[in-house]
């Protein structure tokens, strides 16, 4: 007996070949009815027999396109109005608030770039994409997801495609993006005398010239500009260095295929799942042979990344190049360029190609980073390929605005159960930043129909995110609510592994704006969603010169003895004489008379003082250079760490007398390294332990900044875990401040839906 059924699924099903999939399903099992999108999923009519419908729904999970994911699936049995001659995919229609997800950009997969090589409408199509790749976040305007809401509007299908896209066995059988050389997007190169080609292969075996000879190109990709040189060319990549004014920070490098990378990198199991996925992240290798020095000097490990659309591949089409530099087209902490006009006009006389095409980028996203930390592969930076999938957080979310932090800046919206976070965004310290912010904002409200009714953010009185918030709340007159940076940390990992109660949470990093005033940022909790108390913390350091310190190591160095030895403080002689009596004198005094040096308990702040007194470096030139490079000179063959003070775990005076006692007798900078971080791991143990005893709990959540540190981080949960903890640090999102928004929403969920 024929029976109809309404199936209302949900998850990611839009963008992804989702209802061809359900078309080609239902035809199968010989069911009857149609699917359409609506704003928050996939709805299926199926006229059915018992048996039809069993074998629609065994099969409707494992058998679905490998980038899509089902959350939910509601069946409801209706009486029969109207009988259907067959399955059909109808029109999508858009009511209510209600959303379903977005699919983050998806990297051309192999069948189509075969069938650059097959099909002649598209052979070495450069724009190639079908149900199962392609451009999505970055071109989608509104939902539901169709081509009339994305930045392909202005692009016709020739018939061609329209007969493909509306062929059922037609992989491009609804692919919005679908397109071939003739209708779709197209390149266009410009060189420095403003001379042009629209010729792809003559663009192509220009840029391979150009990059083989030591030239710098910028390439439009999916989410914005792209600067890329000859990797192994050292004075093009000195260049790169001076145009993007970025002297010290590591490059990310792209090679050539899976073999290149591992002739210079280790590569194992699941860092190669990873940087082989869909997703194509950047993913953070250990070096086995240096590639170029002058990409990471005195670094070990190099962000690693493959070909995401097929441009990348035809450069590498020749073989003559192994390895490009790739970098956001930015400079000083700006967005990634992704308008035309603008790419034209700040990079023509810097850059000698530059490749553009005609289509608009409507969603800026910058590469996201992952890395394997404590043997699981983590993100530090979460953008293309993964934003905007959601978190789901098992609490009402609705209406709520996350504004986030301040450096490592996002913000995050509240729907249903779930928290959608916004890509990377960068620094709020550049004003070019803070209009992608309220650009991006405005777009994601927009996108999934939301309206705030609660605007939550960050306790700092000096983030430029703060002021957002409470400018926004007063202009449209709905509540305000602040949380703590470090409960906010904790809360993020919380929601990630949907813990509820309460727990110990260790949070590490090297800036947090606390309620007694001070700058927090080695501290240990107990906290639930709803609230938290300080158990202990770093003793306070003061940061002669404020933010001075933060850019400044030796400065820290200073603070960190002076503070535990006073006028005796043992300074290496080495230090000395690079920094200089009398520098070291003016800021002792700044200490003595509290003259501009707030009181921090950061970790990073240590790492710094550390790495400045070790000859590491005295100078931050990028956001957290020195615990980075102190990480990086650890040797991996050390079994000791420093004694502590039996009374007080917290106290360095011993640490660090063992430690500048070490450095003096000449012992190897790499082992003091690698001891110093065990130290640091022994330290929180036994806090953490203590801790236990007292509150009686057994899961610990880690986070902030400092918790990226492979070393530290792998140690402590090693130890942790010996000790019968349940431990908890973040994987889906990253352990630094991009997660913060997340936490904030996460506690003013528990805080205003419970």
């Amino acid at each position: 007996m024929t029976v109809q059924y309404h199936i209302h699924i949900r998850g990611l099903v839009q963008g992804v070949g989702f209802r061809p999939y359900i078309y080609r399903l239902a035809s199968k099992v010989g069911a009857r009815g149609y699917v359409d999108n609506c704003n928050d999923g996939v709805f299926v009519l199926l006229q059915a027999d018992e048996e039809q419908k069993e074998s629609f729904l065994r099969m409707l999970d494992s058998l679905k396109p490998k980038v899509s994911s089902i959350e939910s699936v509601e069946i409801t049995e209706q009486n029969i109005r109207d009988r259907y001659e067959d399955f059909f995919i109808a029109p999508s229609f858009s009511e209510g608030n209600d959303i379903t997800r977005v699919s983050p950009d998806i990297a051309v997969c192999e069948k189509c770039l075969e069938d650059r090589n097959m099909q002649p409408h598209r052979y070495g199509y450069p724009f190639i994409n079908c149900t199962h790749c392609g451009p999505r976040f970055s071109i989608i305007r509104d939902l539901p997801y169709d081509r009339s809401k994305t930045t392909m509007d202005v692009f016709e299908m020739c018939p061609q495609c329209e007969s493909e896209y509306k062929r059922v066995s037609d992989r491009r059988f609804h692919a919005q993006p679908v397109a071939c050389n003739h209708c779709g997007p197209c390149y266009t190169l410009l060189d420095r005398k403003e001379r042009m080609k629209h010729n792809y292969p003559d663009i192509v075996a220009d840029l391979i010239d150009c990059l083989l000879y030591g030239g710098i190109i910028a390439i439009k990709g999916t989410g914005g500009y792209n600067l890329l040189c000859n990797a192994k060319d050292s004075k093009a990549v000195s260049r790169l260095r001076i145009l993007k004014g970025r002297y010290a920070k590591p490059f990310a490098v792209m090679f050539r295929d899976t073999d290149a990378i591992r002739r210079y990198m280790h590569l194992s199991v699941v860092e190669e799942q990873s940087v082989t996925s869909w997703r194509r992240p950047i993913v953070l290798l250990r070096e086995q042979l240096k590639l170029n020095k002058s990409l990471n000097e005195g670094l070990h490990t190099l962000g690693v990344m493959l070909p995401n659309i097929p441009v990348h591949y035809d450069l590498f089409s020749t073989g003559e190049l192994e390895a490009l530099v790739v970098t956001s087209a930015n400079r000083g902490g700006d967005p990634m360029l992704i308008s035309d006009e603008l790419a034209k006009q700040e990079l023509m006389q810097e850059v000698d190609r530059i490749v553009s095409y005609n289509r608009e980028i409507y969603n800026r996203v910058d590469d996201s980073i992952i890395r394997k930390v404590a043997g699981e592969m983590r993100l530090i930076r979460r953008a293309r390929g993964f934003t905007p999938e959601p978190v789901n957080n098992d609490e009402n979310t609705e209406g709520i605005f996350a504004a986030g932090a301040h450096i490592i800046s996002t913000f995050s919206l509240g729907k249903g159960e779930q928290i959608i976070s916004s890509q990377y965004i960068g620094s709020l310290e550049s004003k070019t930043n803070r209009v992608f912010y309220e650009e991006s904002a405005q777009h994601l409200f927009r996108l999934f129909r939301f309206r705030p009714r609660l605007v939550v953010c960050d306790m700092h009185p000096g983030y430029y995110s703060s002021a957002f918030a409470e400018g926004y709340a007063r202009q449209h007159n709905i509540p305000l609510l602040k949380v703590q940076h470090h409960h906010a940390h904790a809360v993020a990992v919380m929601s990630e592994y949907h813990l509820f109660g309460d727990v110990l949470a260790l949070c590490l990093d090297g800036t947090g704006y606390g309620e007694d005033g001070n700058i927090w940022g080695g501290e240990l909790f107990r906290c639930s969603r709803e609230s938290y108390e300080r158990l202990c913390h770093l003793p306070y350091l003061p940061l002669p010169g404020g933010d001075a310190a933060i850019k400044e190591p030796w400065r820290m160095a200073v603070s960190l003895l002076y503070t535990l030895f006073g006028k005796e403080a043992p300074y290496p002689a080495d230090f000395k004489k690079r920094i200089g009596d009398r520098k070291i004198m003016l800021v002792e005094r700044m200490i003595e008379r509290s003259v501009n040096s707030p009181l921090s308990s950061g970790m990073g702040r240590v790492f710094d003082a550390v790495a400045s007194l070790l000859g590491v470096t005295d100078i931050n030139y990028y956001q957290a250079e020195a615990p980075l490079r102190l990480e990086h000179l650890a040797a991996d063959d050390v079994n000791f760490h420093y004694p502590l003070n039996p009374e007080n775990s917290l106290d360095f005076k011993p640490v660090m007398t063992a430690l500048l006692e070490d450095y003096r007798k000449g012992v190897e900078r790499r082992v003091i390294s690698a001891a110093f971080h065990r130290t640091i791991a022994a330290m929180w143990l036994r806090m953490i332990r203590k801790a236990s005893e007292t509150e009686k709990l057994k899961t610990i959540v880690l986070s902030g900044g400092v918790m990226q540190n492979n070393i530290l981080s792998s140690r402590l949960v090693h130890l942790l875990k010996k000790d019968g903890f349940r431990v908890y640090l973040p994987s889906k999102l990253p352990c630094n401040d991009a997660a913060v928004s997340v936490g904030q929403l996460a506690c003013a969920a528990a805080l205003y839906h419970s």
